[in-house]
């Protein structure tokens, strides 16, 4: 995937300016799909050039116009491909992985303490899962087709946050550090 198909999702759901775009990727997208807001205003002007995305400009008091993008038929297009093309698995890249199978020729007590660190990353960030799942989503069962996809993904890195705190309580509980 590049980071063109995230930003047409993103405009799909809903035209933006590049700020509000970027600052949509820093709220939600950003989760499991990093970009710079340098890297998205410099993809979004390739994209134009493209035509997979339009911008107009609109006007606003005391401040220089912005410039909103819409995703374009092409766009749709080139995202309705995607969606059609296998998803390669991805690799699996951990740091923490590799200093845990370190274990036994490094600092344990380091170690221990980069666990409990990651976990009380995870738990921060199952919290924020939690609280959109609440607000967004609060009756599962009622999700809209156009809200599925959306859900789906929040379900998948509530369930992603839950599994690291699984494991992180796991190498705890081994190394007898809980």
């Amino acid at each position: 995937m590049a980071l063109e198909h995230a930003i047409l999702v993103s405009l799909a759901e809903k035209s933006a300016s590049g700020y509000d775009l970027a600052r949509r990727f820093d709220a939600s997208i950003g989760h499991f799909w990093k970009a710079s807001h340098q890297q998205i205003y410099k993809v979004l002007a390739r994209m134009e050039a493209d035509k997979l995305v339009e911008s107009h400009l609109v006007a606003q008091d005391g401040r220089p116009d912005k410039k909103v993008y819409a995703i374009t038929a092409a766009g749709r297009t080139e995202l309705a491909d995607f969606t059609r093309t296998p998803t390669a698995p991805e690799a699996l890249r951990s740091a923490l992985a590799v200093k845990v199978r370190a274990l036994p020729f490094g600092d344990r007590d380091a170690v221990v303490a980069d666990v409990r660190r990651r976990r009380e990353h995870h738990v921060a960030q199952l919290v924020l899962y939690a609280q959109s799942a609440e607000r967004f989503y609060p009756d599962p069962d009622a999700v809209s087709d156009d809200q599925l996809g959306a859900w789906l993904v929040l379900r998948g890195g509530i369930l992603a946050e839950q599994t690291q705190i699984t494991w992180c309580d796991e190498i705890l509980q081994r190394l007898g550090s809980r």
